[in-house]
């Protein structure tokens, strides 16, 4: 940042400290450098000319050249307003004021050509524009005028008189103050040989473009730079990471993986879960430490695979751990996991916040002994009172669920990093992960284990409920189970959803021959894990709950999902939701309820849904749906949801050819030394200064 773009915003002309004050705190614009990278949402062509004939009361911006006719004074006293009847000879609109009247009737002349631009709605019949802009059309060129910009601004701003306009003008003023270029934020040699606006001019145009072609060059030059720092700093930590850090080399596949693969093997790998495995076992024998991501879908067998891979560690003398974010989760995958090593002399042990007295005091000296050697557990395994003798690998179950330093403590409970393997079951897009999780190697299970039947899902309005309440019967007649989800715990006065507490009450007179569980996130743990474990062993048929079941509950007896208000879910939820049935060899369901009136994004989600059981063709689809910034868990990253002007769905070409030309220089100046690439190294270093820690993505 320069001396000139670090100055204090409220030292621009039209600012002062009070606006200075609501700006720093509505749109955490704090200097020059601030408000020249706070960009428009959108540009309204000032170019273009309308007649008054062509327009209605839906166009968005519209300009018209013509004369006032009259002045009309309607109404009185603090209901009043002005109205100026316009015309272009093809028609006539009222340009309306409601304040500012006197100024207005003093300023601009009946008979006089002006030109005119706002926004046309319908009002009485006619066609108004309020509070114009007005200009003067004498020796005024249209095509000077060029694309105006917007820009977001807060209620809390529009009342103190800084909306859009204001803005415009305050990023005017301070453009008009650069007297000589800004400092160049990329190499010479960059700027050349990708064809790039310089820094200054692209600031320029992106805020007052001269013509659309101006603006897509602004546009492109400054996301790929945005696009480009956040892949070197990726890139750039990867390879820091690498040399500092050197693996424990698991070079021995011994007799736990090879018995557990003889005699406990459950049934036939697919062949995407060998080749994981594969993946799993070269990182861990190649002396580096292992940082991968697992992806698979609901259901794919990524606890299997963890699980070998955990084995493998074992067999060359090392401990491991398996944190998961809640209780529920954690005992399932001791039961899993104890289930599948029946047999096998290995100690697996549970720690979790609700293990305590004596029987956690014998679990903590085992596993400072070395006795323990897979440990599963929640936050409660970061503690100081936990450590461990060996630790060699560690697995994280829906790592979004875990903060950063978390994480990190983990890590810490050894003089070396132990092997890293994150699982996630929400599938990420590619062009996401490449943000989030661009430090990680990625695996993909992409298949389901043999026998499994897709989930089929079906779109049933609110106003059919005998015909769902009698399918629901059937099922439970065969002996099955049912989940119905809601989105609210208790009824809002502002929300008219189906909300659980009512939910229930009516599920317990629909189904009286029935056992119905209750779960929330506002119960206490030991409630949950009580009115889960009636559920799972079959004390109760139905379980009515909120989305505290998304994820890791598995009763494979549960083959039908009720999803009430399926519209307020996202499609990843909706998702999630939908694995917690088809875990067994029964046919499943999936029913998304939802009232008959939906706007056109909720039935595209329904749509999508009822189309297909692929979870990264839903996320995807969601990605393009909501935006990055709507998709669960990815907050925390740091990295994604910074970029100002970038986005990494319609960007995603761009992103993944900045993060090859980061490579390269990465591979060609590993330490950094090199002249040319001085300015870079410098620039990364005030980016990681300014922004969250980047480094914090894995």
């Amino acid at each position: 940042m320069s001396e000139f773009t670090a100055r204090d915003i409220k030292y621009l002309a039209g600012v002062g400290p009070q606006r200075a004050a609501l700006l720093n705190k509505e749109l955490n614009i704090c200097s020059f450098h601030d408000l020249l990278y706070y960009f428009p949402y959108k540009y309204i062509d000032r170019s273009r000319l309308y007649y008054v004939h062509e327009i209605d009361g839906n166009m968005p911006y519209i300009q018209l050249r013509g004369q006032i006719l009259s002045f009309e004074e309607v109404g009185n006293g603090y209901r009043s307003r002005l109205v100026a009847h316009f015309s272009d000879g093809t028609g006539v609109v009222d340009l309306v004021w409601f304040q500012g009247q006197k100024y207005v009737i003093k300023k601009y002349k009946v008979r006089t050509e002006y030109i005119v631009f706002g926004k046309p709605t319908l009002f009485g019949g006619r066609i108004n524009i309020a509070h114009p802009d007005i200009d003067s059309s004498e020796g005024l060129n249209l095509s000077d005028l060029g694309l105006r910009p917007y820009y977001n601004t807060t209620d809390k701003m529009k009342h103190a008189n800084l909306n859009s306009q204001a803005i415009e003008k305050l990023v005017s003023n301070l453009l008009s103050l650069l007297k000589e270029p800004l400092p160049e934020t990329l190499p010479q040699y960059m700027i050349e040989r990708h064809h790039l606006m310089s820094l200054t001019e692209a600031l320029q145009n992106v805020h007052f473009p001269k013509n659309p072609e101006a603006l897509r060059r602004a546009e492109y030059r400054l996301k790929f730079e945005e696009l480009f720092y956040v892949q070197l700093n990726i890139l750039r930590y990867m390879r820091e990471r690498q040399l500092r850090y050197q693996g424990f080399v698991f070079g021995r596949i011994g007799d736990f993986f090879n018995t557990f693969y003889k005699r406990n093997l459950p049934f036939e790998l697919t062949t995407a879960q060998k080749r994981v495995i594969k993946e799993i076992r070269k990182d861990m024998g190649g002396g580096s430490q292992m940082n991968r991501l697992l992806q698979g879908d609901v259901g794919s067998g990524k606890t299997l695979v963890a699980l070998m891979s955990m084995l493998i560690a074992l067999d060359n003398g090392y401990q491991t751990c398996l944190m998961a974010p809640t209780e529920i989760l954690a005992g399932q995958h001791y039961d899993t996991i104890s289930r599948l090593l029946m047999g096998m002399n290995v100690r697996v042990e549970l720690l979790t916040g609700s293990i305590k007295g004596k029987r956690r005091e014998k679990i903590l000296a085992e596993i400072l002994s070395g006795d323990v050697q897979i440990l599963i557990g929640t936050h409660a395994v970061l503690e100081d009172t936990v450590s461990f003798s060996k630790l060699g690998m560690v697995v994280i179950d829906e790592q979004h669920r875990f903060g950063v330093a978390q994480r990190a403590k983990l890590w810490k409970k050894n003089v070396s990093p132990p092997h890293v393997l994150v699982m996630t079951a929400t599938p990420i897009p590619r062009t996401l992960a490449m943000t989030l999780y661009g430090d990680l190697d990625v695996s993909v299970i992409d298949e389901l284990p043999p026998g499994r039947k897709p989930v089929r899902t079906i779109h049933q309005f609110d106003n059919r409920r005998t015909e769902l309440y009698a399918n629901i019967r059937k099922q439970i007649k065969e002996g099955r189970q049912v989940y119905i989800v809601y989105p609210l715990i208790k009824e809002s006065e502002r929300i008219d959803l189906k909300n659980l507490e009512d939910g229930y009450q009516v599920v317990c007179e629909t189904f009286p021959e029935c056992g119905v569980s209750k779960i929330h996130g506002q119960m206490k743990p030991a409630e949950k894990e009580l009115e889960m474990q009636r559920f799972v062993v079959g004390e109760t048929q139905i379980m009515v709950a909120t989305t505290v079941i998304e994820v890791g509950v598995n009763v494979p007896n549960a083959t039908v999902m009720v999803i009430e208000n399926a519209e307020r879910f996202g499609l990843s939820q909706l998702h999630q939701l939908r694995g917690r049935v088809g875990r067994g060899a029964d046919q499943s369901y999936c029913i998304l309820v939802t009232g008959y009136k939906i706007s056109e994004e909720t039935r595209k989600r329904v749509d999508i849904m009822v189309q297909t059981n692929d979870g990264f063709e839903i996320a995807e689809a969601d990605l393009k749906l909501r935006g990055p910034g709507d998709l669960e868990g990815t907050q925390q990253s740091g990295i994604a949801f910074d970029l100002k002007i970038a986005n990494i769905t319609r960007d995603a070409q761009l992103l993944q050819y900045v993060r090859e030309i980061a490579r390269e220089i990465v591979d060609a100046d590993p330490e950094g030394n090199l002249p040319q690439n001085m300015l870079l190294w410098r620039q990364l270093r005030g980016l990681r200064k300014s922004h969250v820690d980047w480094s914090a993505i894995s």
